[in-house]
């Protein structure tokens, strides 16, 4: 299959600029699969009402299908189709955060989506991406898109067409190109069919911003517990993990220096994930400075490009430093520990 590729600049006027956003849209309704950007990560689209579409995602992906997939929509009123309620809170939650990077759990309308989108479950995470790309091609669609992000299963997310393109090319029908994402992670995940809503996955709005909003939240026991039936996407399985094994390390930076050196005398090569502040102590055979401990957002910004990064180099292992559970620290632990399949040394 020929992949398209588009590049759009999302600074200037789309709808005048860019008449191949609409030829991405007219693919989605031909129940064709395109990866777009969103303010998190690039996504991979497929029209949520289609077997046929829902069934190209996983296939592109080799993603399970017991895994369910966010639904993304270009406006509010769309909820009407999908969802049997909207609960006060989760109205409260979309003034606060739509467009933007929270995906919201609802109790689904029965027939509303495929079941292969939602892997059969009767809830459903829908959320409105805060890029304008994503929204004016979600817009002339005209479809929920049901979107996980656009790489292959297991590895690290895409933050640029590149990464997609590394992954993808001649699988799917197209690529919007539009540019760097910002958030650099994924969505949070909130659930909001119970009185008191539940955070299913940490992502680009932390837990301390939405209890500004809604008051006290809670963290779902699936965040600890793999064998917990997962309600949100990426819940069940191993992700994010470059191709050399990734070791987190719970210690000062003496420590993994110490670490390095260690398997350099045996012989390996070692990789470091580190930041500004740290950059310039290691002696190691590949360094990617993702960001500056004091400020997260820049970490999660380029968190995925770093472990991609790795699997360019040459090393056997690759030592991360860790960050605070705090803000956007918790989403970016999250995906740490994911990587690293929860490999911590201390």
């Amino acid at each position: 299959m020929k992949t398209n590729l588009w590049s759009v600049d999302k600074y200037v006027d789309i709808d005048s600029s860019y008449p191949q956003i609409k030829q991405a849209a007219d693919l989605l309704n031909k129940n064709e699969v395109i990866a777009f950007p969103t303010e998190t990560v690039y996504g991979l689209g497929g029209n949520a009402k289609s077997d046929e579409a829902i069934a190209k995602i996983f296939a592109a992906k080799g993603r399970p299908s017991d895994n369910p997939l966010i639904i993304h929509i270009a406006k509010q009123e769309q909820l009407a189709e999908l969802v049997k309620e909207v609960p006060e809170k989760a109205e409260q939650l979309m003034e606060a955060f739509w467009p933007g990077a929270l995906t919201i759990i609802f109790q689904l309308k029965e027939g509303a989506l495929s079941k292969l989108a939602t892997a059969g479950l009767n809830t459903v995470g829908i959320r409105m991406p805060d890029h304008p790309v994503a929204l004016k091609l979600l817009e002339l669609a005209n479809l929920p898109i049901a979107a996980p992000s656009a790489n292959t299963s297991g590895k690290p997310s895409p933050t640029t067409a590149l990464h997609v393109t590394e992954d993808l090319d001649s699988v799917i029908a197209g690529i919007v190109d539009g540019g760097p994402t910002g958030v650099g992670v994924e969505s949070t995940v909130i659930d909001c069919t119970d009185s008191v809503p539940v955070i299913l996955r940490p992502g680009g709005v932390s837990q301390e911003d939405i209890e500004k909003v809604i008051g006290e939240v809670m963290l779902d026991k699936a965040l600890v517990n793999k064998d917990s039936a997962p309600k949100s996407p990426g819940m069940k399985y191993t992700h994010y993990a470059p191709n050399a094994p990734l070791y987190l390390v719970q210690a000062p930076k003496e420590r993994i220096q110490e670490l390095v050196a260690e398997e350099r005398r045996n012989g390996k090569k070692a990789g470091v994930l580190t930041t500004e502040e740290n950059k310039d102590y290691y002696q190691a055979d590949y360094i990617f400075v993702c960001g500056k401990r004091t400020d997260l957002s820049t970490v999660a910004a380029n968190l995925y490009d770093g472990l991609r990064s790795f699997n360019h180099s040459d090393v056997d292992i690759i030592f991360a430093e860790v960050f605070p559970y705090e803000g956007v620290g918790h989403a970016i632990m999250n995906r740490l520990m994911k990587a690293a399949s929860h490999q911590v040394i201390d």
